[in-house]
């Protein structure tokens, strides 16, 4: 597999990290520069990590992952998009907000959206494709595009203001639900 054919795969792993970026900058809550290069780096070591699992683990686990990796995908999206538009509507306080920029939260986020990259790693294991060069194109592809959707969301928040929230949230949930028809309809 080439390098083009491989930034190809790292773009279209990297779209569910870009909704969520996407997301988050829209809430209309300022995201620090650290925070962005956090989530940023949360998201491309989740999917390089997961390519690789997925290089190295074989047919069995990605048969049982992937029966329902669409549905805990669209939940936690719906989950997430719920929370910001409940927070835009009734006008939350920032310190009471929940922080998808750190701990737990952030971790949960990059592994659940990074679950296509395990299936992935299984095909390009199937492929017989370098996985020392695969990982690491996808996780830097996943980087910038991860940074790409913060900056683009920054914009729209500053130009919607409390609206973004509802946005955002709106946002996470119509990819949520464009990942469930896609795995459902074949």
């Amino acid at each position: 597999m080439g390098i083009l054919s491989l930034v190809l795969v790292g773009l279209s792993l990297s779209m569910d990290c870009f909704a969520v970026a996407l997301g988050i900058s829209c809430s209309g809550k300022s995201v620090p520069r650290t925070a962005m290069f956090k989530v940023a780096c949360a998201f491309g070591v989740a999917q390089a990590a997961m390519a690789l699992i997925g290089w190295l683990t074989g047919r069995v686990l990605i048969d049982v992952i992937s029966k329902y990796d669409h549905w805990v995908v669209f939940g936690l999206l719906l989950l997430v998009g719920v929370h910001m538009i409940w927070e835009a509507l009734r006008g939350a306080e920032e310190g009471g907000k929940l922080d998808f920029t750190r701990g737990w939260t952030l971790i949960f986020i990059a592994v659940v959206t990074s679950i296509d990259a395990l299936a992935t790693g299984l095909a390009l294991s199937i492929q017989g494709a370098d996985i020392a060069a695969a990982a690491p194109i996808i996780g830097v592809i996943t980087f910038l595009v991860v940074l790409a959707g913060f900056a683009i969301g920054g914009k729209f928040g500053e130009m919607l203001g409390k609206r973004a929230g509802v946005l955002g949230g709106l946002v996470l949930i119509g990819i949520g639900t464009m990942v469930l028809i896609e795995h459902l309809s074949g």
